[in-house]
């Protein structure tokens, strides 16, 4: 449905893309000053600190693994149907699938960045550490196997960061830059080898999400708890902030395109902020404990959201920015087996291969298939790593993207099964989740899905997504119905058949990426991506959509990514770009992320 406000005409429950008020530039001026701040603090102290102070020839990097990330489900009403803005870039899937956590910034051992990320894990990226039980890969010399530098240790204290507190954030980003950052405490990893190298990718190892990655070391070391004095703490606050701009051919809204839905425009997309501490799963001697909360702040909240966490912001008012408390959880880790971790609170959906959270993806944009389905669960999630290659994983929420408060909460069901080949070349990760009688509600989605990861060589890999998901008893707003039952607010009704009042809703949809990486600063890729939305619950129109999308990611150390790409989008049996008006769009965008 359609709403006017203050004259103009705006979409209610979706993505507002034709809102060009002064509030939407104020936020672009916020935006461009606190770029403008963070690169006045850092850039002179930087010519001054790499000129003076820094030996030439040294090598290091800070290690930023990223969870995969879990997805957003965002549905817009072209016009017949009332569109829900769906959750975002959070537990972004890890893992090349659904990550909780951004890519932190993480100082090896050696001081060469090992990213033990696990992509399409809630987790935060956790940087992979020197010592892992397993032969170095000797295919790549640039990149030694599991992070570890090929050169001997530095003495960290050739780097050690002085000064006031405003002293040592330059250090830190300066040395980062100049990729000298002192290396940390080596620590031996259980597991199979990481598959990735992190950077240039977002992660290193492949993820699972609802939990930390078991047997991995939390080696990460961020700007922030350094010029703090705090690098040493298990206890961490860490973020970054994302903005971006994009050129398309649609003038009011690049839905489904996500999250960029705002054509034309310089936006805030994420102003983000970590506590947390994580449980120790490399020992398997004795309990341990950790704990996650994010506040997220920016556009991309129209996808984070979810039902009873502030979510007024935008199902009452539709606001363009707002504020989420993304994630919140306890973890509690048992030496059973390998390891479990019993996870309790609101985390990332499990499966997939993007995350909400930016720095944990391989690119700007996210694929048709990510935008639509779950994003945040809230319940209690065990994984219980039974050895290298095997995770089993079982829990029960409240449904997806709803408190368990709400009227809308109901028992649902989650199963997991991960398993790696023994090369670590190749992950399979499947699940049902969300699983209870799938009858109309809020994002009610009882939700298949299958991933699957597989590395060429050292340069090249791929990550294939596929799931099929469905709601029972959904409201027939097509128009052919007499007297038809009314949508609830924030859940889109379906186009059933004739005389129906109610139908099932199914969509199904498949995504590739295939990934090279250019240098340890350096990748870019592909992504083919696919979305039958059959009875156009998820996006507000019954079409077939195709998305196609050519992509690079440039890092400066590991604390600032630039991503541009090249997007082009079709629907095939209607016109669904532009809000209704068109059936191809053309987008061009890049973010820079920088991390504190």
């Amino acid at each position: 449905m359609l709403q006017l406000s203050d004259g103009e005409l705006i979409r209610m429950n979706s993505k507002n893309c034709g809102h060009n008020s002064g509030v939407e530039t104020g936020k672009e001026a916020v935006f461009i000053t606190v770029v403008a701040l963070a690169l006045s603090l850092t850039l002179p102290i930087y010519g001054q600190q790499t000129a003076r102070d820094l030996p030439t020839g040294a090598s290091g990097s800070l290690d930023q693994p990223v969870s995969g990330a879990n997805q957003p489900q965002q549905k817009i009403d072209q016009g017949l149907t009332v569109a829900r803005a769906r959750t975002a870039e959070g537990q972004g899937k890890t893992s090349a699938g659904k990550a909780d956590e951004p890519a932190p910034v993480a100082v090896a051992d050696s001081g060469q960045l090992a990213a033990s990320t696990s992509t399409g894990s809630p987790e935060p990226a956790q940087a992979e550490q020197v010592g892992v039980n397993s032969e170095p890969d000797l295919q790549d010399s640039e990149h030694p196997a599991n992070g570890q530098s090929s050169g001997a240790s530095r003495t960290n204290s050739n780097y050690a960061l002085t000064g006031n507190f405003f002293h040592r954030w330059a250090q830190f980003y300066s040395q980062d830059w100049a990729g000298t950052n002192p290396g940390g405490t080596s620590v031996t990893k259980r597991g199979l080898p990481p598959a990735l190298d992190s950077p240039p990718f977002p992660f290193s190892d492949w993820g699972y999400g609802g939990s930390p990655d078991i047997g991995a070391p939390d080696g990460n070391t961020y700007p922030l708890m350094s010029a703090l004095k705090l690098e040493n703490s298990r206890a961490k606050v860490y973020g970054w902030v994302a903005g971006s701009f994009n050129f398309s051919t649609s003038a009011q809204n690049n839905f489904p395109v996500s999250y960029d839905i705002f054509p034309n425009k310089i936006a805030l997309n994420q102003a983000v902020v970590y506590i947390e501490r994580l449980p120790n799963t490399v020992q398997s001697t004795h309990f341990d404990w950790g704990y996650h909360v994010t506040g997220f702040y920016g556009i991309d909240y129209r996808f984070t959201t979810a039902k009873g966490y502030f979510s007024e912001q935008l199902l009452l008012s539709n606001r363009q920015y707002g504020f989420d408390p993304v994630l919140e959880y306890l973890d509690l880790y048992f030496p059973v087996k390998d390891g479990l971790n019993i996870r309790m609170g609101r985390f990332l959906s499990v499966p997939g291969i993007e995350a909400q959270l930016a720095p944990n993806n391989y690119n700007m944009t996210h694929s048709l298939l990510y935008t639509i389905d779950p994003f945040t669960d809230t319940g209690i999630y065990a994984s219980l790593k039974l050895n290298k290659q095997w995770i089993v994983q079982f829990g029960v929420s409240c449904s997806h993207d709803v408190a368990c408060w709400t009227d809308d909460a109901k028992a649902s069901g989650i199963f997991c099964l991960n398993y790696s080949t023994a090369s670590n070349n190749d992950n399979f990760y499947g699940c049902a989740n969300g699983i209870n009688d799938g009858k109309y509600a809020y994002n009610n989605l009882q939700d298949y899905d299958f991933t699957w990861y597989h590395k060429f060589n050292s340069k090249w890999h791929m990550a294939t997504e596929t799931w099929y998901m469905y709601e029972r008893d959904v409201p027939n707003v097509a128009g052919n119905v007499a007297n038809p039952a009314k949508p609830e607010l924030g859940a889109n009704g379906a186009f059933c058949a004739a005389g129906q009042l109610r139908c099932t809703a199914p969509e199904y949809a498949i995504v590739n990426y295939v990934n090279r990486e250019v240098n340890s600063k350096f990748m870019f890729g592909f992504r083919s991506d696919f979305l039958d939305d059959k009875k156009g619950q998820r996006t507000g129109l019954a079409t077939k959509y195709t998305e196609n999308t050519l992509y690079a990611t440039r890092y400066i150390g590991t604390t600032v990514m630039f991503r541009p790409e090249l997007r082009f989008d079709h629907s095939w049996d209607l016109e669904a770009y532009n809000n209704g008006k068109a059936r191809n769009q053309l987008f061009f965008g890049v973010d820079l992320i920088y991390k504190f």
